[in-house]
């Protein structure tokens, strides 16, 4: 049974003079007409997008809890059951998803979601359950990780997740909103997975190659650390790089190419300043070579991005997009388009301005190349982009 309300069918955009509505928007370089559609509503902040592997249709993961499967020809949602019960408070929630490379003969479905304890204390946890789209159920759902200490904090769990090129899992770990700045920062301390990049296997278990394994001073799932709150990841498509698009404090949002092994700086060196203030947090990178600088960044009083889900864009349908890099932009709601060259990244072309979207998440559809996107509010679309 449809939950939803079906705005928009497949067949072309509806013509509208309101926003919200399924309309027409020009894109900036003046080529082509984007139609935007909105496709089903009703959904309870989506966090997530995920294409279906041989099937098409997009897995939607809700913060409240909710999982389901819409159909983006017709627009109806089909509810999954099965999902984890989820500590729904603050940031917490439901949050990200992932399928396993070799779905569906391998008919994983990786979550990641905010989990409390019996004392009301909470953290970030990847766990993973067995696909069944008919008749829509997540079976034997268990969880594979769970990140140490829970902390009384509602914060920055993170949180996505992505498989790599090498089959192994990656999973992003917010610093749970800690305003100790310093080298005792949960983020400098490599005992805790907090605010850290996580590199498992696919059951869960520790890669023999992780890149901390001899050094007894740091876990060993530990793939990278030194992170605020990363809440885009994504693998380039040409390079296998891991990307990441993470929240900095007063600005200093940034993107990211994350390197094994190393600590990317945070709070210890920082683009941003402390909330409510000009007051600088950490060191500037050039100050300090034994931290990774990031490729992309806004400095304090620029205004900022604050950055969500991401996609490299290796679609059929939009010629002129391939390769770039476009990230959902929550405080500024606008869908943000990245040129890449290399460690080369210069923001064109925002899309969806004036929409008063804050833009939670972004998928490439593999077989049609439109993008799709997710709108975070409480009643909210998800969105199709194609050309005109």
């Amino acid at each position: 049974m449809n939950r939803r309300t079906i705005l928009a069918a497949s067949g072309g955009a509806l013509s509208a003079t309101v926003a919200g509505c399924a309309g027409v928007l020009e894109t900036d370089d003046g080529d082509d007409d984007l139609a935007v559609e909105e496709v089903a509503d009703g959904f309870e902040h989506p966090w997530s997008l995920s294409v279906v592997p041989d099937d098409g249709r997009l897995l939607v993961t809700e913060r409240e809890g909710a999982l389901s499967v819409l159909e983006p020809d017709d627009g109806d949602v089909e509810d999954v059951d099965g999902a984890p019960d989820v500590y729904a408070e603050g940031q917490g929630g439901l949050l990200d998803a992932a399928f396993h490379p070799d779905f569906p003969d391998e008919p994983w479905l990786y979550l990641t979601y905010a989990t409390a304890n019996d004392d009301g204390e909470s953290t970030t946890a990847l766990g993973r359950g067995e696909l069944d789209l008919e008749p829509g159920s997540l079976e034997g759902f268990e969880e594979l990780y769970a990140v140490e200490p829970f902390l009384d904090a509602t914060d920055h769990y993170g949180s996505r997740v992505v498989f790599g090129e090498d089959g192994a899992v990656y999973v992003t770990v917010g610093d749970r909103g800690s305003k100790e700045f310093g080298p005792d920062h949960y983020s400098q301390d490599t005992s805790t997975a907090i605010g850290s990049t996580l590199r498992l296997e696919p059951d869960g278990s520790i890669p023999d190659d992780n890149p901390f394994l001899d050094d007894e001073d740091v876990l060993d799932e530990l793939y990278s650390y030194g992170h605020r709150n990363a809440q885009g990841m994504s693998v380039h498509p040409e390079t296998d790089e891991l990307w990441q698009s993470e929240h900095g404090e007063e600005d200093g949002d940034m993107l990211r190419i994350v390197e094994e092994g190393a600590n990317h700086g945070w709070p210890v060196v920082h683009y941003g300043c402390e909330y409510g203030t000009d007051d600088p947090v950490g060191d500037e990178f050039d100050d300090r070579d034994d931290v990774v600088d990031p490729v992309y960044y806004w400095e304090c009083n620029s205004g900022g991005f604050p950055p969500a889900g991401m996609t490299f864009y290796d679609g059929d349908a939009f010629e002129e997009w391939e390769g770039d890099l476009f990230v959902g932009n929550l405080a500024g709601e606008y869908l943000g388009r990245f040129t890449v060259d290399g460690t080369d990244v210069e923001e064109v072309d925002p899309l969806l301005e004036g929409q008063g979207w804050r833009i939670r998440d972004v998928v490439t559809h593999p077989e049609t190349g439109a993008l799709y996107v997710a709108v975070d509010d409480a009643d909210a679309p998800i969105v199709r982009l194609t050309p005109e």
